[in-house]
């Protein structure tokens, strides 16, 4: 098979808040072709790298906001999440852990620092992922996929040197431990260095690596390090990743859906109208009710 060369490797922009508890990165949309269309599924990447919050009696994060048309992922590495929606689901998202939230027909939900870590404060570190559902979804009954890390299935890399968290799709015949609408692979590589593995997507899925900490060398020649991505060419199947330094890799793969994307704020449609329709459903209050 055809190696999967690295196109950029790129660099954290500004960081910016979202509320009052989310310092971000915003990685989709972005320079080098990033945007919502090229990287589908995968239509928003905002990274919160490793960031210093001190103790707050009164938590930090966004109040209530509607989402529809798409799922949100949040991973948590450092510091814990406390959210809500207005289908019913809910909790605490610790470190390790995962929130698949499928917004699809309309929810309404907030996320702030949980309690009592927001009155102690500390190192806050997160990756939410916006991923977009074919237009037969995105009608469907939102639902809420909580995955603590101890229930993550894992691939252990060979010599003791790793490990990959599966967090969707498949790697070397584990199964990913949360359910997708369409082909996508979710990977945490946690390894130490010297670790070296390999990666096999069809050609035409978007992919990147995201390093939260450490540096890695993709194919024996691109160095990436801490807070940067790579992203690879949609052609060629093959990469390997080779860990330089101690490091923490998203891995993100996805064949694209390739429908129209009609997007505005909160709500990802196929059309206009679609858009229209989820400002009047959000307005009429068809969204539900939570409380801030």
């Amino acid at each position: 098979m055809k190696t999967k060369e690295v196109a950029y490797v790129v660099s954290p922009r500004e960081p910016h808040f979202v509320g009052d508890g989310f310092r971000v990165h915003n990685f989709i949309p972005n320079a080098y072709g990033m945007d919502m269309k090229n990287m589908d599924p995968f239509i928003l990447l905002d990274y919160n790298s490793k960031y210093s919050f001190p103790p707050s009696e009164i938590p930090k994060g966004v109040g209530v906001h509607p989402h529809k048309g798409f799922e949100t992922v949040t991973i948590a590495y450092k510091g814990r999440v406390e959210h809500g929606d207005s289908s019913g689901g809910g909790g605490v998202i610790g470190e390790g852990d995962v929130q698949w939230m499928t917004a699809a027909s309309g929810v309404l939900h907030k996320e702030f620092h949980e309690t009592e870590w927001s009155k102690k404060g500390g190192e806050f570190q997160m990756v939410q992922l916006w991923v977009n559902l074919p237009a037969k979804d995105k009608k469907s009954a939102p639902k809420y996929q909580a995955l603590k890390n101890a229930e993550i299935n894992r691939y252990q890399l060979p010599d003791g040197t790793g490990e990959l968290e599966v967090i969707a799709g498949e790697y070397q015949g584990v199964q990913g431990s949360a359910s997708t609408f369409t082909p996508i692979h979710m990977y945490n590589l946690k390894a130490k260095a010297g670790s070296i593995s390999s990666y096999s997507f069809p050609a035409n899925y978007n992919t990147i690596a995201l390093v939260l900490s450490g540096e890695i060398l993709v194919n024996n020649q691109e160095l990436v390090p801490t807070d940067h991505v790579a992203l690879l060419k949609n052609e060629g199947e093959e990469f390997t990743i080779e860990v330089k330094e101690d490091a923490v890799v998203l891995v993100l793969s996805g064949e694209p859906i390739n429908e129209p994307i009609a997007h505005y704020g909160p709500f990802v449609m196929n059309t206009q109208e679609e858009l229209r329709e989820a400002f009047e459903e959000f307005n009429q209050g068809k969204f539900g009710y939570l409380a801030d």
